[in-house]
């Protein structure tokens, strides 16, 4: 969600004496320390590789979502410190009205900043700020690729693109908004407390795409995206604000990408933004930049403790990327659908898609887009060789997913 007025956060960064020149050779080089990239970091813990992570910011600095997702995945995860408010309901307004759907699971809202400290204390890489500026060059006999910084020229047989939809280290298929497949979308955090995890769905905010409040405890988290990159997002996010009786502030956005892209290019993993692991419709994207991340994770570890080749782990990853495919595809044609929807049809569907089984049966199906029960027992460093297969994972999920309902009836009792 990208702020159009607003100046950029200064970067926490080394700078002067501290900032000295970065080369030579590392085991895995992960390029971006956000979601994705700290969870492959995460699953590396313990194998004994040399792993460098990079990004221009320090890990946790700049917040760039409203920070919510399914709380099942913060207890597999072992992130709950971070958690900020829970909501077993949404509601859902309209024009015409407002819809209240109790939902099948938990969702929770989490502080940013504290979340990525959590998954960086999983981790025993290192870290450093520079800013990614490429590839430098192809690789070399020996495998390793060389990536270019404003820092100097670092290289790894390994190689993880974490770094967001401008997707830094692919070879020609960039992306140049607003001529690409990417949402836009800007938020506010107004100081302010509210029970309601809500959504709005009101062409007066925006005629593609939808307006939300994702309360955290003691701020408001005040948004609006729009399917159409083209369209700007700040003065509806601003109206949507006011008509909350809040004052904006704190702008913060991005392009979020909503298609589904290469998980592997020349020798390099692409994870997170930068492979499209960003759901179309809802725009959530960080139960899957951990779920993909975990997954590549697993594969490269089984690359470091000599389980299996860098190519066997590429095809590997690969085939687990394009596995979710067609499920990107079918939320893609449905946030293409819905603003084609009139607004005196979409509220009476609203209403009759709110019946508890319906509700149950589509958030169920969901969830399983990216299950929590993939992530584990919540201690990383488990090779994927001595887990299930993905499919088998994936296939726990109803067991899961009745354990968060009875949860979630044990605390309303």
């Amino acid at each position: 969600m990208m702020a159009e007025s607003e100046p950029m956060p200064v970067r926490a960064t080394k700078r002067g004496d501290e900032r000295t020149p970065l080369a030579g050779e590392r085991d895995v080089l992960i390029c971006g320390a956000s979601f994705a990239g700290l969870a492959v970091a995460r699953e590396l813990a313990g194998s004994g590789a040399d792993v460098l992570i990079l990004d221009r910011y320090e890990i946790g600095e700049r917040q760039t979502s409203a920070c919510g997702i399914p709380t099942e995945w913060l207890r597999r995860l072992g992130l709950m410190d971070a958690e900020r408010q829970r909501f077993d309901t949404l509601v859902m307004n309209l024009p015409h009205g407002t819809a209240r759907y109790r939902l099948p699971w938990t969702f929770s809202t989490f502080d940013y900043r504290e979340l990525c400290q959590l998954l960086w204390r999983d981790c025993d890489a290192t870290f450093e700020t520079a800013k990614v500026n490429g590839r430098a060059g192809a690789p070399d006999r020996d495998g390793q690729i060389a990536v270019d910084t404003d820092r100097g020229t670092i290289s790894a047989p390994l190689v993880v693109d974490a770094l967001g939809w401008r997707r830094m280290l692919a070879t020609g298929d960039g992306y140049h908004p607003p001529d690409a497949p990417l949402s836009r979308g800007l938020e506010v955090h107004p100081a302010g407390e509210s029970e309601d995890l809500e959504i709005w769905i009101d062409r007066r905010y925006v005629p593609a795409g939808y307006g939300w409040s994702f309360p955290a405890r003691d701020e408001l988290r005040i948004g609006i995206g729009s399917f159409d990159p083209r369209f700007h997002v700040k003065d509806t996010t601003v109206m949507l604000t006011e008509d909350l009786g809040k004052e904006p502030n704190e702008y913060q956005g991005n392009w979020i990408p909503h298609k589904l892209r290469r998980g592997t290019e020349g020798g390099v993993f692409f994870v997170g933004d930068s492979a499209g692991h960003c759901l179309p419709l809802s725009a959530e994207g960080i139960r899957t930049a951990l779920y993909f991340g975990i997954a590549l994770g697993r594969e490269l570890r089984g690359v470091v403790e000599g389980q299996q080749s860098r190519e066997e782990a590429a095809a590997a990853y690969a085939a687990f990327h394009d596995s979710h495919e067609w499920k990107f595809k079918w939320m893609l044609r449905v946030q293409k659908l819905v603003p084609r929807v009139p607004p005196r049809i979409l509220w009476p569907l609203i209403r009759l898609l709110g019946m508890k089984r319906f509700v149950d049966w589509s958030f169920d199906h969901y969830l399983r887009i990216a299950p929590p029960e993939y992530a584990g027992d919540g201690h990383p460093g488990d090779s994927a060789h001595d887990q299930d297969s993905a499919g088998q994972q994936q296939g726990d999920a109803e067991d899961a997913l009745g354990r968060e309902r009875d949860l979630v009836q044990a605390e309303q009792a």
